[in-house]
């Protein structure tokens, strides 16, 4: 497969199952952003310290591949999305949820704003985390002209950057 079509030149991307849309779409920031983010984790899980950090980092990119796949696709082709991928689900949340409290649980959480930049694998996980609010921004802009039609989406994004706080204080504790 060549790197380059020349099928963009206009403009124009085509999302899963071949729908054209224009490249500034809202649609395409919020995959686009969810991307980002996947780039800045891989940043992050070399610098991080803890072995187990970079299992969860891993884990989280991976899901991450499947949000920003079910953020490209259009709702029409959703169902066949969901019968060929696996989508974000409530369990999954569960998940995030359960290990922010198992990080909590070991380490002290700060009182009051923190400055990022205590060590290099804390920086990296705070800078994704900050781009990670900017891709939910996207998305909760998409939900609101009625883009998304998984309810569990938003509340991923939303509890992943509360994990990836975490998992900075962690790095650092």
């Amino acid at each position: 497969m060549k790197t380059f079509n020349k099928r963009g030149d206009k403009g124009e991307t085509s999302l899963l199952y071949g729908v054209r849309i224009a490249k500034d779409s809202l649609r395409c920031e919020a995959y686009g952003k969810v991307d980002e983010v996947v780039s800045a984790l891989g940043l992050a899980r070399n610098l991080v310290k803890q072995e187990k950090t970079r299992g969860i980092i891993l884990k989280a990119q991976q899901e991450l591949f499947m949000v920003g796949a079910e953020l490209a696709t259009e709702l029409a082709e959703h169902e066949k999305f969901v019968s060929q991928f696996k989508p974000i689900t409530k369990d999954m949340v569960d998940d995030l949820e359960r290990i922010i409290d198992e990080l909590e649980g070991k380490i002290e959480m700060p009182r009051a704003f923190i400055i990022p930049g205590k060590n290099p694998g804390s920086a990296a996980l705070d800078l994704s985390r900050s781009m990670l609010r900017t891709a939910e921004r996207r998305a909760v802009s998409l939900n609101g002209t009625g883009g998304i039609k998984n309810e569990f989406l938003l509340s991923y994004i939303n509890r992943l950057a509360d994990l990836l706080f975490t998992l900075a204080r962690y790095e650092e504790a």
